[in-house]
């Protein structure tokens, strides 16, 4: 186990590192927990990072890096998550590995969330780490120091015991739960749940930002080109100065500034939303974007993806829909939550009224529609229909 170093984290030189990066080859598997902050910033900032890999029967070695170390040197642990042969063991790793993906510029592939994999164990789709620790493990663990600076340093004792704890029976976890899923023949469905978290990113799309924003689609074309410029003069004030998009400039004032068209000063404060601050020190910065806007020639609206809009009739049928996902939830042992979501029965029920394409969501993909996606449709279909026998739902085919 590694010592406290001079910042009061572990003081894990490079050769060290190499030495976790290693064994978790060896093994082939190493548990990955982070602690950050996001809170005032532009981007997260992950803080320290936390590491398990198996050493020896019934031990393993933890390791707590400090990423805010300025020769802090990640190679070796990008190494290891690109590293199809190693599994990367979390628990409700999606912040974590986008994290850690955008830090090292890396892939993290062979994912396991014992998260994920504890809702198709029938534990619930959202079980914390320290509730599946005590259900599985029967281990319990203080969780005291979640909500601290992890900025700062030295981290106080407190600190490193809670960050050592969130990774120190995570592999043992993982293992305890694999074995169930295996006896289930669940493994392979959860693990191809826990793929989708490869793709995990917290960088944001500015295509999607400017189509978020309130009331642009019915902007005018020019002023849609403007809103389009200071969304981008936004991001990069933002991650200059480290700052939430919002404390810059707020969508509201954005838009504002996009349908007026401001040429000068005087003009820019007679809209509600410009701070004097921004005033004050960007007021120049803000009439550039919008002049450059004016100019851009105009560009065509991000596809619209949403499903057709909710009729009053679709009610009765999402509710059939939701009794029979609910039912083969039940007969499964599978977390409901894991099968559908009320908007994915929305855009599944919405999409059969008006005909045409399926609806893109994931309770007609993969193993979920294996399960309940595809009797789901012939259901809607009028194909089968629902009894209730005994207090149980049954499904009764109408060929």
């Amino acid at each position: 186990m590694a010592t406290p170093g001079r910042n009061g984290v572990s003081d894990i030189a490079n050769t060290s590192l190499d030495m976790l990066a290693s064994g978790a080859k060896t093994a082939g598997r190493i548990a990955l927990d982070t602690e950050f902050m996001g809170e005032g910033r532009y981007r997260t900032l992950l803080c320290l990072i936390q590491l398990a890999v198996p050493d020896g029967a019934n031990a393993e070695q933890i390791g707590l890096l400090d990423p805010l170390e300025q020769d802090f040197d990640g190679a070796p642990l990008a190494a290891v998550l690109a590293d199809p042969a190693v599994q990367i063991v979390v628990h409700a790793g999606r912040q974590d590995v986008a994290l850690v993906r955008r830090r090292f510029a890396t892939e993290v592939q062979n994912i396991f969330d014992t998260q994920i994999a504890a809702g198709f164990a029938g534990l619930g789709a959202q079980c914390s780490y320290d509730t599946l620790l005590a259900e599985i493990l029967g281990v319990r663990v203080a969780k005291s120091a979640s909500f601290t600076r992890w900025d700062t340093r030295p981290l106080s004792p407190e600190q490193l015991t809670y960050a050592r704890e969130d990774v120190v029976h995570l592999l043992e976890l993982a293992a305890e739960l694999e074995r169930r899923l295996a006896a289930l023949g669940r493994l392979e469905w959860a693990r191809e749940e826990c793929r989708f978290l490869e793709r995990s990113s917290d960088e944001r799309d500015l295509d999607a930002v400017f189509a978020r924003l309130p009331r642009i689609r019915g902007s005018s074309a020019t002023s849609q080109t403007i809103a389009r410029e200071l969304v981008q003069w936004r991001e990069r004030t933002a991650s200059m100065a480290d700052r939430p998009v919002q404390s810059i400039l707020s969508d509201a004032a954005l838009v504002e500034l996009a349908k007026r068209k401001p040429s000068t000063s005087s003009q820019l404060e007679q809209i509600r939303g410009v701070g004097a601050a921004s005033l004050h020190r960007r007021a120049r910065e803000l009439l550039d974007a919008v002049h450059r806007g004016s100019e851009r020639p105009p560009e065509p609206l991000p596809q619209d993806a949403r499903p057709p809009a909710p009729d009053p009739g679709d009610t009765p049928l999402i509710a059939l829909a939701e009794a029979l996902v609910r039912a083969r939830a039940l007969e499964a042992g599978l977390a409901y939550e894991l099968l559908a979501a009320r908007a994915d029965l929305q855009a599944i029920v919405a999409a059969r009224r008006v005909g045409g394409e399926e609806a893109d969501v994931r309770t007609l993909r993969g193993w979920r529609r294996e399960l309940v996606g595809a009797e789901l449709l012939e259901l809607l279909d009028g194909r089968v229909s629902l009894s209730v026998n005994g207090g149980k739902v049954r499904v009764l085919s109408d060929s």
